[in-house]
């Protein structure tokens, strides 16, 4: 009763493959989300809508794909990160877990990535936990403004004393996120890295989640060949145990 277990995800648009063959997985995504019974999803590279992609694929979802994927009795936030030519895609989170306010800041650090953060608070066994979702950028000198961005917005927006959980895909192949948010207080799971990029032969954890206020329980990542044909990235699932 007094531990939350959370998944983070990056579906890649719900589709796999480039060009003639690529194919869609969405579907595949919904089976797969729904067997992590993770508390709270935060999905990354999630779509809202995509005009090229609804003609190409016949079984293109009629809902946006943050709505498409959330289990029976989950409800969705998904907000917008990057409008593209034929649509739009960014971050999402499914919760089973009521939700009491979301909001979203852009954290576009050139005009080549277009990001953002969802901040979504919850609440879980009637206490408030925050929880940030985030896809930083590729280059190493965006994800430290976007690291300082995101350490401001914190002080800015989350209560001192409110459960706190940062989660999605970082991008950061070193030690700059861990060491930029321990100096907040910020912690993860602290045992062997969990690999999840890329899906089929996973060298390192791209994709993880901080607490501040929680305790980390351990966390895991699912693997075999069905994970990996769904997305370039595989999920992880982190447990935490909540405040008294």
């Amino acid at each position: 009763m007094n531990t939350i277990r959370v998944a983070t995800y990056n579906i890649h648009k719900g589709v796999q493959g480039l060009g003639p063959v690529r194919r869609l997985e969405i579907q595949n995504l919904g089976l797969a989300v729904e067997s992590l019974d993770a508390d709270v999803v935060c999905l990354q590279e999630v779509r809202s809508r995509n005009h090229r992609e609804e003609k190409y694929f016949e079984h293109w979802p009629r809902l946006g794909q943050a709505e498409y994927l959330a289990p029976l009795g989950y409800d969705a936030v998904y907000r917008t990160n990057a409008v593209t030519r034929h649509g739009e895609h960014g971050n999402a989170l499914l919760s089973r877990w009521p939700i009491l306010a979301h909001q979203h800041e852009d954290m576009s650090d050139h005009r080549m990535e277009q990001r953002g953060l969802l901040h979504v608070e919850l609440e879980v066994h009637g206490q408030s936990v925050h929880v940030l979702v985030i896809h930083l950028g590729l280059i190493r000198a965006s994800r430290v403004r976007q690291v300082a961005q995101l350490r401001r917005f914190i002080d800015r927006e989350v209560p001192l004393g409110a459960p706190l959980l940062v989660a999605g895909d970082f991008n950061d192949w070193g030690r700059l996120v861990h060491d930029a948010f321990a100096a907040v207080d910020l912690v993860a799971w602290d045992g062997l890295p969990q690999a999840t990029f890329p899906s089929r032969l996973p060298l390192a954890q791209l994709d993880h989640v901080f607490s501040r206020g929680l305790q980390p329980l351990g966390v895991m990542v699912p693997r075999g060949r069905a994970w990996w044909r769904m997305s370039d990235h595989l999920p992880l699932i982190a447990e935490f145990s909540l405040p008294d």
